[in-house]
């Protein structure tokens, strides 16, 4: 089609460059054995945004899960599957943290979490302070940025949007999106992937309404290492 359009040759070499990776499998294709209907779409969508803007009403989100977190959810979630399977879908959302700790370009996150997690010992009492003490942790990367919604705030607009994470993707070389930004929210019996500009905007919108009600990134840190040292006592 280059030769065809007379395209000079280093856009043919960048268009060749994007065909091959078009025709790439993503790293979790060897998890696909493992990987719930359609959300092998998102661990695309994941894989390739830029900034993600995550709400957690109830649990930790899966980029910020310790193993331990992980594997006692997903055992509930599937109280019929083997052990073995358990072990993979485990390892499938570990290797995901990759996204914010890799050295170029990591995945700038923000998260917003219901003070209602920090509460739940999910997993057991030790489990779950590893794992406000790894959410303490996370929190202090440069390019993640963590708020706690307090009980004290009442009323506010997650209660009504339920859990939902807004990806947007890098710009392309002439400045607009390379894909439109996305909102996805996981049911329980399937996922809503909505990229209408409307949709985006409104969750756009409940997402800086949420994050404004929030406690500050310092206070948040202070109140989930607070509750870890709960936990346990020590």
């Amino acid at each position: 089609m280059c030769r065809i359009y007379a395209a000079p040759p280093d856009l043919t070499e960048a268009l060749m460059g994007l065909a091959k990776e078009t025709k790439a499998k993503g790293w979790w294709h060897a998890y696909g054995d493992v990987i719930p209907e359609n959300f092998d779409v998102y661990l695309g969508l994941e894989e390739a945004a830029q900034q993600l803007a995550w709400y957690e009403p109830e649990l930790v989100p899966g980029l910020l899960q310790t193993a331990s977190y992980a594997r006692a959810i997903i055992t509930a979630d599937n109280p019929e599957v083997e052990p073995g399977e358990i072990d993979r879908r485990v390892q499938l959302r570990i290797e995901r943290q990759a996204l914010i700790r890799r050295p170029t370009s990591p995945l700038a996150l923000r998260v917003a979490l219901n003070e209602s997690i920090l509460s739940r010992p999910v997993g057991g009492r030790e489990v779950m302070s590893a794992q406000l003490g790894a959410l303490a942790e996370a929190a202090e990367l440069p390019n993640v940025r963590l708020r706690v919604v307090p009980f004290s705030v009442g009323l506010h607009h997650g209660l009504m949007t339920g859990p939902f994470v807004l990806l947007r993707f890098p710009p392309n070389g002439d400045g607009q999106d390379s894909e439109p930004p996305t909102v996805y929210q996981d049911g329980f019996t399937g996922a809503l992937f909505l990229d209408k500009p409307h949709e985006v905007e409104r969750f756009g919108d409940a997402f800086e309404y949420i994050w404004a009600a929030a406690a500050s990134e310092a206070t948040s840190t202070k109140l989930i290492r607070a509750c870890a040292k709960e936990l346990t006592g020590r």
